[in-house]
């Protein structure tokens, strides 16, 4: 970066011309992802800007996505988000995933009988306090943890995965196995913040940004065969919605 590359007689301002640079630097393959920009000092020095110019640029392309604050550490390129289509289609993270060509790695923090609540039973529509199974797993995309999901399924249907090794394989294509398949059901997305637990198991700081994810599934009985619930970390994830004018059925809850 060259110390007159600012126009002082420009029209933009001074701070987008600077965040205009740093854009052009990261789409050009010059700054990487995980690479640490200048500090804020260095930066006016480099520019001969004031520091409240260069804090509306990074603010800017923290707002953009583009790059990530580390109170203490610095300002650092941003990993690209993976688009999902979680949100409008019956594809697990495995499928969906593995379909673009990652990988998913899935560590199970627990997998056991348990008995319905009132929250599961009523998503389950079975009683409340009714055996069912409960799956919890961290999972990673490509090595980087990615969401926290609960998973549980009536006794019926979850007994068929107790003991199946589900670190490397599909929960759906393991029911699958067993002639269980989603045929319908109901998703929503909806942000929320990490609490201390999560953000420790998604490696981001409390209060960080999610992505909450809630399904519940049924087979071609109508049969209710699993609800879950993930946590996606917002920075990295972003649903994307097929929109078309025939199927429009999206409603919006007030809540």
């Amino acid at each position: 970066m060259a110390t007159d590359a600012i126009d002082r007689r420009s029209a933009a301002p001074m701070y987008d011309q600077l965040r205009r640079l740093i854009v052009d630097r990261i789409h050009s393959g010059e700054l990487q992802p995980g690479d640490a920009l200048p500090g804020e000092h260095r930066l006016c020095e480099q520019y001969g800007i004031s520091r409240t110019v260069v804090r509306q640029a990074l603010a800017q392309l923290e707002h953009e996505g583009l790059v990530e604050r580390v109170k203490g550490k610095g300002t650092f390129v941003a990993r690209p988000r993976t688009s999902e289509s979680l949100v409008h289609t019956l594809e697990g993270l495995y499928d969906e995933v593995e379909r673009r060509g990652g990988h998913v790695h899935s560590e199970v923090l627990r997998h056991e009988r348990t008995v319905a609540d009132a929250e599961v039973a009523a998503a389950l529509e079975v009683p409340i306090g009714a055996p069912v199974v409960v799956l919890e797993r961290l999972r990673y995309v490509d090595g980087e943890p990615w969401s926290l999901s609960t998973t549980w399924m009536p006794e019926e249907v979850g007994a068929l995965t107790l003991g199946a090794d589900l670190r490397e394989s599909s929960l759906y294509r393991l029911l699958g196995e067993h002639g269980i398949h989603a045929t319908h059901g109901v998703r929503s997305a909806e942000a929320t913040v990490a609490t201390h637990e999560q953000a420790q198991h998604l490696g981001v700081s409390a209060g960080s940004a999610l992505l909450r994810l809630r399904s519940v599934s049924r087979d071609d009985r109508d049969r209710v065969i699993e609800f879950f619930l993930a946590h996606h970390r917002g920075d990295r994830s972003r649903f994307e919605f097929q929109l078309n004018r025939e199927q429009s059925q999206a409603a919006l809850t007030r809540i």
